[in-house]
C-alpha cells in the first residue's frame, strides 16, 4: 500500500521555502477555505527546508480573550516553551509581548483562525501587536523568527490586515491564498490509492472538489478504492464515520445557524432568482416580511459559499441574477446526504445510503460541466490538448430556450466551441440537434462570432466506439473524462 503523500502546491511551497530561506523576520498571511490544507503546507515547506528552527503553533478558539490566553497556555505547554525565559501571558498586552520575545530567539510563530481576532474586544490585542511587529520590522536583518497567521474568513482577515484604517495594515510581507487542489494533483492522488476511471473521478470531485483533507479522510478509512456505497457507509453514515457531522462543524457553527434555510434552498434548487429565493424563504420562515438580501451578501462576499451568477454577456451592474452554491462538499450535503444522514436512527440503513447515493447522480450532472470547465482551463494553462483557451463565456442563459453548457473562445485564431455535457451518453446523443439549434439562437443575438469558426463537442464521463461514431456522424467531437484528464498529471 502507497503511503500518503503531500499533493500539488508546488508553486506555493517555493514561495513559502523562500520566505523562510531568508533568514530574517518575516509576517505572513496564508488564506483559504477550511480543511484545505492551510497548516499542512506550513509544515511541509518546514519539512522541505529542513529547518531547525522552533516552531509554535496555537488554534486560536472563537472566544473571549481568557479563552485564547487558555489556549495560548496549553500550546506552551505543548511545544515545551520554557516558562522562565517566555513567561505565560495573563492578559492581551503580555500576549503581544511573548509573541515577540519567541520571533527574536527564533521561533516560527503560527496562529490558525486568526480571523477571530477581528471579533469585538480584540481591538487592543491588535494594536499591541502592530507596535511589537513594527519593532520586529525595524531590526528585521537580526530576527530569524516569523509570523505565519492562518485566515479561513476571507473578508475577517482582510478587515485585519488590509484596511486602511486597521492597525496591522501593510505590515503583511508574503501573502498566500490557497485554492482547491488542481484536478492534475487530484488525478495523482487517485491513481496512488485505487483504480482511476471516469465515474470514480466524478464521484469524489463532485463530494470532495480540490479539498485534500476529505481525500486523506477517505484514505485512512481504506475507501478510496471502494465502491460509492461502501465509501459513503464509511465516510458519512457510521458513528465513527470522519464526515459525518463535519459540514455542522465547519460553516452552520461559523454561521451560527441564521443561515441555514438560504443555503439549503439554493444547494436543492440551483439557479433560481433572487424573486423565487425571496418567496421560499418566507413560505419556510411563515413570515411574509422575512428578508434574504443581507443573508446573501455575506453567504457571497463574507464566506464565499454562494455565488450570485449574471446572464451570459450582461453587465455586471444587471440586475438579473441566479444563485448557485460555490462549494462542491456544501452542496453535496445540503443536497444529498443531510437528510438521509439525519435519519439514521429512524430508518434501515441500507436504504438510506441507497437514497443518498440516487440524489448525489442528481446532483454529478452539474458537477460534471463544472468539472468539464476547469479540465479545459486546466488542460489549455498546460498547453495540453487541441484548443488553447483565451476566455470562457460563463453565466447563465437569459433565453428560455437557449442552453449550452461550454462555451469555450480562442480569440487567436477566432475559433469558438460549444459543448454539450450530459452524465448520461444516451442523453448525449439524443440532444446532438438542440445543440446546433441552441448555437444558431446564440450567434443571433452575438453577431460579433457569425464569421468564426464553430466547433461542436459531446461530452459524457465515457463514450464508446459506436457513440463516438455516432457524435461524429453529426460533425461533434466526442470527449470523455478519459480525453480530457489524459497528460493533465
Amino acid at each position: 500500500m502507497i503511503d500518503w503523500k503531500f499533493y500539488g502546491r508546488r508553486e506555493q511551497l517555493a514561495d513559502l521555502e523562500r520566505m523562510l530561506d531568508r533568514q530574517r523576520w518575516f509576517f505572513a498571511k496564508v488564506t483559504g477555505r477550511r480543511r484545505i490544507g492551510k497548516t499542512t503546507l506550513i509544515q511541509q515547506a518546514m519539512q522541505e527546508l529542513g529547518s531547525k528552527q522552533p516552531v509554535f503553533y496555537v488554534q486560536i478558539p472563537d472566544s473571549e480573550p481568557a479563552g485564547v490566553l487558555s489556549a495560548i497556555k496549553d500550546a506552551l505547554e505543548t511545544f515545551q516553551v520554557l516558562p522562565d525565559r517566555h513567561p505565560r501571558p495573563h492578559d492581551l498586552l503580555q500576549l503581544a509581548k511573548l509573541l515577540e520575545t519567541m520571533a527574536e530567539a527564533g521561533y516560527i510563530l503560527i496562529l490558525d483562525e486568526f480571523q477571530y481576532f477581528n471579533r469585538k474586544g480584540y481591538e487592543e490585542f491588535c494594536s499591541y501587536l502592530q507596535a511589537a511587529v513594527d519593532r520586529l520590522a525595524a531590526k528585521a536583518d537580526q530576527v530569524r523568527g516569523g509570523l505565519v497567521v492562518l485566515g479561513s474568513i476571507h473578508t475577517e482577515m482582510v478587515a485585519l490586515l488590509e484596511d486602511r484604517t486597521a492597525p496591522l495594515y501593510n505590515r503583511v510581507t508574503d501573502t498566500i491564498h490557497l485554492t482547491h487542489l488542481d484536478i492534475g494533483s487530484i488525478l495523482s492522488l487517485i491513481r496512488d490509492h485505487a483504480e482511476l476511471s471516469p465515474e470514480r473521478l466524478l464521484f469524489l470531485w463532485n463530494l470532495f472538489e480540490g479539498v485534500p483533507k476529505f481525500y486523506r479522510d477517505c484514505f485512512e478509512q481504506d475507501v478510496l478504492a471502494a465502491d460509492r456505497k461502501t465509501l459513503l457507509r464509511r465516510i458519512f453514515f457510521e458513528s465513527s464515520s470522519p464526515l459525518r457531522s463535519e459540514a455542522e462543524n465547519w460553516f452552520l457553527r461559523e454561521l451560527r445557524g441564521r443561515y441555514d434555510v438560504v443555503l439549503k434552498f439554493v444547494a436543492r434548487n440551483p439557479g433560481r432568482k433572487h424573486n423565487e429565493l425571496v418567496q421560499a424563504i418566507r413560505e419556510t420562515s411563515g413570515s411574509p416580511d422575512t428578508q434574504i438580501g443581507g443573508y446573501l451578501k455575506v453567504l457571497i462576499e463574507r464566506f464565499g459559499l454562494i455565488e450570485r451568477k449574471l446572464p451570459v454577456f450582461a453587465k455586471p451592474e444587471a440586475k438579473r441574477s441566479r444563485y448557485y452554491m460555490s462549494d462542491n462538499f456544501l452542496r453535496s450535503w445540503l443536497a444529498a446526504l443531510a437528510n438521509p444522514v439525519s435519519a439514521i436512527a429512524f430508518r434501515p440503513l441500507a436504504e438510506l445510503i441507497d437514497e443518498a447515493d440516487q440524489r448525489l447522480v442528481d446532483v454529478e450532472g452539474a458537477a460534471l460541466e463544472k468539472l468539464v470547465g476547469q479540465l479545459y482551463e486546466e488542460r489549455s494553462r498546460k498547453g495540453l490538448g487541441d484548443f488553447p483557451i483565451t476566455h470562457r463565456v460563463q453565466g447563465f442563459w437569459d433565453k428560455a430556450d437557449t442552453e449550452i453548457d461550454l462555451v469555450a473562445v480562442n480569440e487567436m485564431t477566432e475559433t469558438i466551441r460549444f459543448g454539450s455535457c450530459k452524465r448520461s451518453p444516451k442523453k448525449l446523443l439524443s440532444d446532438v440537434n438542440n445543440l446546433k439549434q441552441h448555437v444558431e439562437r446564440f450567434l443571433q443575438t452575438m453577431p460579433q462570432y457569425q464569421g468564426w469558426t464553430r466547433q461542436y463537442v459531446g461530452i459524457a464521463p465515457t463514450l464508446d466506439i459506436e457513440q463516438r461514431a455516432m457524435l461524429t456522424s453529426h460533425d461533434i467531437i466526442p470527449q470523455d473524462l478519459n480525453d480530457l484528464t489524459l497528460g493533465l498529471n
